[in-house]
């Protein structure tokens, strides 16, 4: 009877840890410190009476890295909580890198104004997809190059020059 009983617990603490395990990026409930963001990028948004999922952000948004959100939450929801796109971001080419149960990847391109005009698309619903447990919202740009940043450049050269010049009509004397 003992032995029984000890399969029975080991199975148990098998399964469990089997199962717990698959599901490391949900979560039920949320910490009692709600909206608190932790070093390295990872911003917890969860809801104390919801399911949470683990998703990430990356490219041209102001605080990209890992979010814990409510698994309702949408891609315009997640812009913003990433801070929005920055002014260099290419908001025609939105990507959800998506992985699937049986390990394949998708991606699914779209447009920040099919996120915009969302509630005039329900004819298309592949349009702009939920968000699910491991999607990674990717936000393409380029970077921008301004004005200040050439004068920034030119006047650190033009110091640089004064100041050396100085130095040799120094030594000169």
């Amino acid at each position: 009877m003992r032995n029984i009983f000890r399969s029975i617990t080991f199975f148990s603490i098998l399964l469990s840890s089997l199962v717990f395990s698959q599901q490391g990026n949900v979560k039920i409930g949320a910490d009692l410190n709600p909206y608190r963001q932790t070093a390295g990028g990872f911003y917890d948004y969860s809801d104390p009476e919801a399911v949470n999922i683990k998703v990430s952000v990356w490219g041209f948004v102001r605080f990209p890295g890992y979010y814990l959100v409510p698994s309702y939450t949408n891609p315009r929801e997640l812009l913003s909580l990433a801070g929005g796109p920055t002014d260099a971001a290419h908001l025609e080419d939105l990507r959800i890198y998506r992985v699937k149960e049986d390990s394949t990847q998708s991606l699914i391109k779209f447009s920040y104004n099919d996120l915009l005009w969302e509630e005039n698309l329900k004819s298309n619903k592949d349009k702009v997809p939920n968000l699910i447990v491991g999607d990674v919202l990717v936000v393409p740009g380029a970077p921008r190059y301004y004005f200040r940043d050439n004068l920034t450049m030119i006047l650190s050269i033009v110091s640089a020059v004064t100041s050396v010049t100085i130095l040799i009509l120094g030594l000169r004397k």
